[in-house]
């Protein structure tokens, strides 16, 4: 079977390279559109672009419905599939732009791939996600050693993420300077930090606890008396690797050096709470442990935008829809005291939250 075209390999290449520079996609949503494309070539048995026919998007489609999750062993999500195809079809619109196919794809042909109506509502529908509560959090917390250098970071590591809702890229990227205990922020810089959409932005720590807090102090502090370590240096630092007398590869302690990705993050993460017999709850799902505290804390509408751009979110719709959603156990016990007789709230912080959130919806719909 033909595993390669090298034709196709040159426009896959310009398209990949059209999404970064020209419409700035990050390197994880142009890794997801170089899969999909794989995908259809591997069905398509690599033939030539040029050649292209909508019965060959109509039975990829068939294809991948029965193709089954490499892990799982269950057949492919239709999340997975409506991503797959939509990546698709984006290709070939834009494909049919280009010098040497436009006489051989219309635009039109692209649409082929899209998925039926209800399989893309169903694929597109919201599904709510366990949300650890900060009781939780705490208990993973207090149940980790902290003996060792690597124990103290990856504990710190987990009471950092809940003290700032920082993305776990983003923390991968941080230093030491970045954190100021004197005014409880970090700064997200993005000529050194690893923002969403390169965003600079200064983070308070939320109020979860000063014990909390604590544990990130005792690490700084431990980091620079103990390591030596400077400004500049990691303020999550990579694990040192050594030999043993049988040379064997074992821990030795902590490098200078950044993490390249956050995928060791989440496995600390998945390591910690699955010893605390609690769902695997990953760093950016301590996002919504955070909104659902502030659906709590906050009063007024200033109260919500701080809260909101502390995220680094521009607008405070951004930060309910992405991580406002109310849990299925809150909204019964919301229910059930709706039902109580009502206890007097202050009308003018009620009448102005809602006047806030009607202002910010129709400038989001002006834009």
């Amino acid at each position: 079977m033909k595993k390669y075209n090298a034709n196709n390999e040159r426009v896959k290449r310009k398209y990949l390279t059209f999404l970064g520079q020209a419409k700035g996609q990050n390197e994880a949503s142009i890794d997801a559109v170089a899969k999909a494309l794989s995908r259809f070539e591997s069905y398509n048995e690599h033939k030539d672009f040029k050649v292209f026919r909508i019965e060959q998007a109509i039975s990829f489609k068939k294809h991948l419905a029965n193709q089954k999750h490499h892990k799982t062993g269950e057949p492919l999500s239709l999340a997975t599939l409506n991503s797959t195809a939509r990546h698709l079809k984006a290709f070939f619109e834009w494909l049919s732009q280009e010098v040497g196919y436009k006489s051989r794809i219309t635009y039109s042909e692209a649409e082929y791939f899209n998925l039926s109506e209800k399989e893309t509502r169903i694929a597109k529908a919201k599904r709510q996600k366990p949300v650890a509560t900060i009781e939780q959090i705490k208990h993973v917390l207090n149940g980790l050693p902290c003996s060792t250098a690597i124990e103290k970071r990856n504990k710190a590591l987990i009471a950092f993420t809940l003290l700032t809702g920082a993305r776990d890229g983003a923390i991968a990227s941080l230093k030491i300077k970045h954190i100021d205990f004197n005014a409880d922020t970090i700064f997200q810089d993005a000529k050194e930090v690893k923002t969403k959409f390169s965003k600079t932005f200064t983070t308070c720590f939320f109020p979860v606890g000063n014990e909390v807090r604590e544990i990130v102090f005792e690490w700084v502090e431990y980091l620079k008396k103990e390591w030596l370590f400077g400004n500049d240096d990691p303020l999550f630092p990579k694990t040192k690797m050594g030999k043993d007398d049988e040379n064997n590869f074992k821990v030795s302690g902590l490098t200078k050096d950044h993490w390249s990705d956050a995928s060791a993050i989440r496995r600390i993460f998945r390591e910690a709470f699955s010893g605390a017999d609690l769902p695997n709850f990953n760093p950016h799902s301590f996002r919504n442990t955070l909104a659902t505290l502030g659906q709590q804390v906050c009063q007024t509408p200033e109260e919500f935008k701080a809260w909101s751009q502390n995220y680094g979110h521009d607008g405070v719709m951004t930060t309910l829809i992405s991580y406002g959603e109310v849990q299925a156990c809150r909204q019964s016990e919301i229910f059930k005291q709706l039902k109580e007789p009502c206890v007097a709230v202050s009308a003018p912080d009620v009448a102005e939250l809602a006047k806030a959130l009607a202002l910010e919806m129709r400038n989001q719909d002006a834009n």
